[in-house]
């Protein structure tokens, strides 16, 4: 049974993981301009869903934000086009900030999941060895 919570706290941490690197991403490029003949950075968003015939959770895959993003007038851009306007990727920082605080707690929570099992675990070798 204590092995089952550290697996499962385990799969649990792994997904947290790459949610943080996801939103990590995607707050570094909130501000990564690009030429309007080209595409947008698109946000990525994982998809997490349950074990399958096992315990915990797996990263099913991911799904992207949109490459047409919002285009700015700032003329004096370096790559802004003729008509002085450039691409900007479509990422709202307060639903980001908000992902990223969701994340870190779901981290902490399942590493103190794995902390407290293993403190259990090495109580009751403690008490076979009396």
């Amino acid at each position: 049974m204590t092995f089952d919570a550290i697996g499962i706290a385990g799969t649990g941490l792994n997904v947290h993981r790459k949610w943080l690197d996801a939103v990590s991403d995607n707050l570094a490029n909130i501000n990564t301009a690009a030429s309007t003949d080209g595409e947008a950075f698109r946000a990525r968003y994982v998809i997490a869903e349950e074990g399958r015939g096992t315990s915990g959770v797996y990263v099913a895959g991911a799904a992207f934000g949109d490459g047409e993003g919002r285009v700015v007038y700032e003329p004096d851009h370096p790559l802004a086009d003729e008509a002085g306007y450039v691409r900007y990727p479509d990422i709202d920082l307060a639903s980001q900030m908000s992902q990223l605080i969701l994340a870190q707690r779901g981290y902490q929570a399942n590493a103190a999941v794995v902390d407290r099992a293993k403190e259990s675990y090495q109580a009751a070798l403690q008490i076979g060895r009396a």
